[in-house]
């Protein structure tokens, strides 16, 4: 398959980390997604909160990531994954040549939970002890960015050091294991690691965006935003009731009790401002992290609004 073809007429939408797609998930169960007239095909792709991926999976580019490979093969025509690694993806689309171009359409409705946690045994209890420790994370991901995120208050910046550990349950596993010093993890890893007894040192949110082709227009994105947005809304009312996509990813590591419905937060999906595309880019920028150039006008795209 050649970047740009496409293999159906549908809306090809993919589902990956149940923590940063559950309102896509809640909805396309909930038939909220017909209700809105729309006839979707969902594609799963490997995901690093999901138990069944392995430590194969490539990082040598943001390209190489298993969601942007197949969406630059035409696989899939809309997803979501951190706010950088969207930004990345879209801001190196629209600056490089053969790739296809992926836009930010939307500040997402998952406002995933991540940590950065420690084996008891360590010795480690307050960030500053991690000056020069490698964290374990996924390039490019936001297990990566996040980290930068929550660390940079409490190092400078060339004394936050990290390594590639592969998946959550990898990398969890290498922290147990004593291989690595500490680890950053989502859910549901993050009650996994609570549940094994590991020390949190520092938590955050970490919002999502959503990026699409051109392929499909305002008007279908519209619809299908809304329907996230309502279940958003579900989610919010009855956590414990959804929970089970979270607890299905973690292969039976924990049950219902173990996991804290409290990290799971999401909100209707809104346009992505010029202000927070400045502030969002520069700081990706600042760590070398994207290609300078770009700007709020080849970047992002708000049509659902328009």
């Amino acid at each position: 398959m050649t970047i740009h073809q496409k293999t159906s007429k549908k809306p090809q939408v993919a589902i990956m980390n149940a923590v940063h797609d559950l309102p896509v998930l809640v909805a396309r169960d909930l038939g909220l997604f017909k209700d809105e007239g729309l006839d979707i095909d969902f594609v799963t792709t490997p995901g690093m909160a999901q138990i069944t991926t392995s430590h194969l999976v490539k990082f040598d580019s943001i390209f190489d990531r298993p969601l942007d490979s197949v969406y630059n093969d035409g696989g899939v025509d809309q997803y979501r994954m951190c706010e950088w690694g969207i930004m990345k993806r879209a801001v190196e689309s629209n600056l490089e040549d053969n790739h296809r171009v992926a836009k930010i359409v939307a500040l997402g409705s998952a406002m995933s939970s991540f940590a950065i946690v420690v084996d008891p045994r360590s010795g480690i209890y307050e960030p500053e002890q991690l000056k020069n420790v490698c964290i374990a994370v996924s390039p490019y991901n936001g297990s990566h960015f996040t980290m930068l995120k929550m660390m940079e208050g409490f190092l400078k910046r060339e004394d936050i050091k990290w390594t590639n550990a592969g998946t959550h349950k990898e990398r969890l596993s290498a922290l147990r294991a004593g291989k690595v010093n500490a680890a950053s993890l989502q859910e549901p890893w993050i009650s996994v690691a609570e549940k094994q007894g590991c020390r949190i040192l520092i938590e955050s949110r970490s919002t999502r965006s959503e990026a699409a082709g051109v392929e499909l227009d305002g008007p279908t994105l519209a619809k299908m935003f809304r329907a996230e947005a309502r279940a958003a809304e579900a989610i919010d009312k009855n956590p414990a009731k959804y929970a089970h996509y979270l607890l299905e990813e973690a292969g039976g590591a924990i049950q219902l009790g173990d996991l804290k419905l409290s990290r799971i937060l999401n909100a209707p999906p809104t346009p992505y401002t010029r202000e927070r595309f400045n502030d969002n880019y520069q700081w990706t920028l600042s760590w070398g992290l994207v290609p300078a150039g770009a700007t709020y006008e080849n970047t992002v795209d708000n049509r659902a609004w328009q």
